[in-house]
C-alpha cells in the first residue's frame, strides 16, 4: 500500500439566494456553470457532497471511501472509533452577497430525537468583509419565549438580536442553539459539525426566482434556541506573527491560526486525529518526507493522523487554519 500524504480535494460550489463570487475573484474558483457561488464546501464527507481527492495517487477517490480504506492510519484512532466510516467535520467557504436567514441549528440531543444522527456546532473566521458588514449572533439581552414569539409575529426580531461589526480576522464562536445571520459583504471560512440542519427563522420575506418563499422552521427553532444573553459574542485571541494562536476548542473540534511568513514545522504524531489545514490568505508549500503539495487560498489539505516532519513554507505571506478533531 503506497504511502499516504496531504491530500486535497475539488470543491463543492453550492448556489444560494444570497450567494456572491467572492471565491472567484479572491482565490480563483471557477464555480462555472452557476450564476453565484453561496457556499464552497471545500472538505465534506456529507452524504451527495463527499469530497473527491484532486492530486496524488489517490486522485478521483472520494473520502469516505478513504476512510474505509485507510481507518485510523487516516484520521486517527479515536476518531475511527468514534466516526467510523463518516468524516465528523464540514469546512465551508460562505460569501454572503445579501443577508443569510437568521436561523439557528440543534444541539447532538434534539438532532437525534428528529431523526437525524447530531446536530450542528460550527465557528466562523472573517476571511474578508466589505466596509460595515454586520453579523448577528444571539440576543442583546435575556428575553422569555413569549418576547421572542412576539418579536416574530410583529416582525420586530432584530430588535433583540445582538448585531456585531465584522472585518477580516474576526472569529466567531456558534454553539448549536445560537440564534445567527451573516450580513452582505462578508466571505466567512466555516468550521461545523457535519450536518446541514438548519432551523429557518425569518428570511427577510424576499423570494426565489419562482416567486416563492423559503421554509420557515418556527416551532423546530423555538424548541431549538438559547434565549440567554451572554457578556461577549466574538472571540479574543492574541494576533502573534510566526506563531501558531489558539482560536477555538470544542467538543468538536479545535481550531489555530497560522499567520507566518516563514518556515513552520509541524510535527503531528502526538495527534491522535487528521490535521486540516484550510489557507485563507496567501499560499504555501507543504513539504513532507516524500514530495511536496502547493496550497493556494481557498484550498484544504487533509493531513493524516500521526504525520511527522510537516514543513510549511509560505510563498510570501500566508494565513493556515490548523483543525483537527480533540
Amino acid at each position: 500500500m503506497n504511502t499516504l500524504y496531504p491530500l486535497k480535494f475539488a470543491p463543492v460550489f453550492k448556489e444560494k439566494i444570497w450567494g456572491g463570487r467572492k471565491v472567484r475573484t479572491l482565490f480563483g474558483q471557477d464555480f462555472t456553470p452557476l450564476r453565484n457561488c453561496g457556499e464552497s464546501w471545500v472538505l465534506s464527507g456529507y452524504p451527495g457532497n463527499v469530497s473527491v481527492v484532486s492530486n496524488g495517487f489517490l486522485k478521483g477517490n472520494d473520502l469516505n471511501e478513504l476512510i474505509e480504506v485507510y481507518m485510523s492510519d487516516l484520521v486517527g484512532d479515536k476518531v475511527f472509533q468514534q466516526f467510523g466510516n463518516e468524516f465528523p467535520l464540514l469546512i465551508k467557504l460562505i460569501d454572503a452577497n445579501d443577508w443569510l436567514s437568521i436561523q439557528v441549528h440543534p444541539d447532538d440531543q434534539m438532532a437525534r430525537k428528529k431523526g437525524f444522527p447530531n446536530g450542528k456546532t460550527e465557528m466562523w473566521y472573517v476571511v474578508q468583509a466589505d466596509e460595515g458588514a454586520e453579523i448577528i449572533s444571539g440576543f442583546n439581552r435575556d428575553i422569555t419565549r413569549e418576547e421572542y414569539l412576539h418579536c416574530m409575529e410583529n416582525k420586530t426580531l432584530k430588535s433583540i438580536l445582538n448585531v456585531e461589526k465584522a472585518k477580516g480576522g474576526d472569529v466567531f464562536f456558534m454553539p448549536a442553539g445560537r440564534v445567527h445571520a451573516m450580513g452582505p459583504g462578508l466571505l466567512i471560512a466555516e468550521i461545523q459539525q457535519s450536518s446541514d440542519l438548519t432551523y429557518r427563522i425569518y428570511d427577510f420575506d424576499r423570494v426565489d426566482d419562482k416567486g416563492m418563499m423559503r421554509e420557515l422552521h418556527t416551532d423546530l427553532a423555538l424548541d431549538a434556541a438559547d434565549f440567554k444573553h451572554y457578556d461577549s459574542y466574538r472571540t479574543a485571541y492574541d494576533k502573534v506573527f510566526n506563531k501558531t494562536v489558539n482560536l477555538v476548542n470544542a467538543e468538536y473540534f479545535s481550531t489555530s491560526l497560522i499567520h507566518f511568513g516563514t518556515p513552520v514545522v509541524k510535527d503531528y504524531s502526538a495527534v491522535d486525529s487528521f490535521v486540516a489545514l484550510f489557507c485563507v490568505e496567501g499560499s504555501c508549500v507543504i513539504g513532507y518526507e516524500d514530495g511536496s503539495e502547493i496550497l493556494k487560498g481557498g484550498e484544504v489539505a487533509l493531513v493524516p493522523a500521526g504525520s511527522e516532519n510537516i514543513t510549511l513554507i509560505p510563498q510570501g505571506e500566508a494565513r493556515i487554519l490548523e483543525i483537527y478533531v480533540p
